[in-house]
């Protein structure tokens, strides 16, 4: 069975001297990119650091699936640094990984309530139904925040029985997604991705990933641009995964993604994320 671990390992290739980076279509997020999650998951893999560490990207342009990428990775004093850059040499993200202080941070628990469902897709790692090696993950959210329940499928198992990382750089970058597009009522995309991984966390684990929309704020200088705190706890609500990740809208964005979305949800789930965009097509 095909697992996150081994399709990252197949996409990263160094045979020509400089690594390349082929990333598998499982790993769509929006249509024809790559989820940011899982080109932060690619970064963190090829580091190796397998304590708490940061793991952040500064994406300037969407990531393409199935087509070879120059991945240049350098060593800055105790971190990991890393360049995307496209066939035509356009940096496409620029990452980083460095090891962190341990820090687990209070517990919280996390008291299951109703919300509105948010939509999902057919093929996307996060939240596609019919993607065979993606999170499968629900989000729901009310007037307080956007959050999901989740559970470990299988392709998220690693060798040594922990959940692998490409989890929670997912879960936390699509929370952080929908934070921002209920913020706006635009889609968009994440920008600058800030993502600290607390410690391992085992395979099977039920996980709680939560972001408040009082959080939720816009740039002074471009109101684009939307800051996001999103965070990742075990049933215990110990923390095991958080994040600042930025989200910026792109007006009229929105219509080519509600055009599929309304194939497979409920016109009304899709109303109340992007109001503007399905109310026409209802």
């Amino acid at each position: 069975m095909a697992t996150i671990g081994s399709v990252l390992k197949r996409s990263l290739d160094d045979r020509g001297g400089e690594p390349l980076l082929t990333l598998d279509p499982a790993f769509q997020g929006l249509p024809d990119t790559a989820h940011g999650g899982s080109v932060l998951a690619a970064f963190d893999a090829l580091a190796g650091i397998g304590g708490p560490r940061a793991v952040s990207g500064v994406y300037r342009k969407r990531v393409p699936l199935g087509v070879p990428l120059a991945l240049a990775h350098a060593r800055e004093a105790e971190a990991h640094a890393f360049v995307l850059r496209d066939a035509d040499g356009s940096v496409l993200v620029d990452g980083r990984v460095a090891a962190t202080a341990a820090d687990a941070g209070p517990h919280a628990a996390a008291s299951a309530r109703d919300g509105h469902p948010l939509p999902v897709s057919r093929a996307c790692f996060a939240c596609g139904t019919e993607n065979p090696l993606g999170l499968r993950v629900r989000l729901a959210f009310d007037d307080r925040a956007v959050w999901s329940a989740w559970t470990p499928r299988a392709p998220f198992r690693e060798p040594d029985g922990a959940l692998a990382p490409a989890a929670l750089t997912t879960l936390l970058d699509e929370t952080a997604f929908w934070l921002g597009a209920l913020a706006t009522g635009e889609s968009g995309m994440t920008t600058d991705l800030a993502v600290t991984l607390h410690g391992p966390v085992p395979f099977g684990a039920a996980l709680t990933v939560s972001g408040r929309r009082a959080a939720v704020r816009p740039h002074a200088d471009d109101r684009r641009y939307w800051d996001t705190e999103v965070a990742a706890r075990d049933a215990a609500g110990a923390l095991v995964a958080s994040a600042r990740i930025t989200f910026v809208a792109v007006r009229g964005a929105a219509r080519r993604l509600v055009t599929g979305m309304l194939a497979i949800n409920d016109a009304d789930v899709v109303r109340r994320v992007f109001p503007a965009y399905a109310r026409a097509r209802a």
